[in-house]
């Protein structure tokens, strides 16, 4: 097994700390995390799905409200339907499983009907509650998934098309996408994806970005040296021009200007929240 050592060095290649060794394989194992979009025609038994299942449901929760559900996308049609939407993402519609993980805000506000107590959870609070234990959710089924020697891919572009997915998968109001998940056994190698510099992301007792410019410009460099992007996926030539150098910053700055999920927010305000 890759020591953690260089797992580090792989995942980062910042020159940070470079760990110690540790009595869990866990710790390696999510250092060297891969994301896997080509996948075998083998599906996985049912038994390690449901086992996947509990192991999300298990992760933690705002106040035990238990905000997450997980819908498994098993109809072809539905998939069909789904992986039209996104046509650069084959894998949508073709990995052997398909769950969606749901931000359900709507069960604790029926529970308090059902109490008679006045439950009012499409607040911006009810949003964000039952968004993180989706996330949680989710981020633990893909540890308990790579563990078990499953592969997995989030998809978070569903929400892009969130009025289409919602009516799909019948979803009722105040119950949101947060993300799909592709999952299945590695058709190949998967990558691992190099991480900001340690010194970018962690802060000690208060925040200080005041070197990132410089520490961007380096990981660019360093990223582009190891996988970097083809000409034919540079971002929107024709509004910003080519830049003469086409980094990790370019790219995610020339998509976040362009202000994707626009449909959301009028969606979440349409079926329940008042975001207030």
């Amino acid at each position: 097994m890759t020591s953690f050592a260089d797992a580090i060095e792989q995942r980062f290649g910042d020159g940070g700390p470079a760990g110690r060794s540790a009595d869990t394989a866990l710790i390696g194992r999510v250092l060297s995390r891969k994301t896997v979009r080509r996948y075998s025609d083998v599906m996985p038994d049912e038994g390690l799905l449901d086992l996947l299942v509990a192991a999300a449901l298990s992760a933690s929760a705002k106040s035990d409200f238990q905000q997450a559900s997980i819908l498994r996308v098993v109809d072809p049609a539905a998939r069909a339907a789904i992986g039209t939407l996104f046509p650069a993402m084959p894998w949508i519609g073709v990995s052997p499983v398909l769950y969606v993980f749901l931000g359900d805000a709507r069960r604790l506000q029926r529970i308090g009907e059902l109490r008679d107590k006045p439950v009012r959870n499409g607040t911006l609070e009810g949003f964000f509650n039952a968004a993180v234990d989706a996330a949680l959710a989710l981020q633990t089924m893909i540890l308990c998934a790579e563990d078990a020697g499953l592969g997995v891919c989030p998809i978070s572009v569903l929400r892009n098309e969130v009025d289409k997915v919602a009516a799909i998968l019948g979803l009722p109001d105040l119950v949101f996408p947060v993300a799909g998940l592709c999952l299945g056994y590695p058709q190949g190698p998967g990558y691992v994806s190099l991480r900001l510099p340690r010194r970018v992301t962690t802060h000690l007792d208060r925040y200080d970005d005041s070197r990132l410019a410089e520490e961007v410009d380096d990981y660019d460099r360093r990223r582009d040296a190891r996988h970097s992007i083809p000409p034919d996926q540079h971002r929107s030539n024709a509004e910003f021009g080519k830049a003469a150098f086409y980094g990790w910053s370019e790219d995610k700055a020339r998509q976040a200007a362009k202000a994707e999920g626009a449909a959301f927010p009028p969606y979440l305000r349409r079926h329940g929240f008042t975001l207030d």
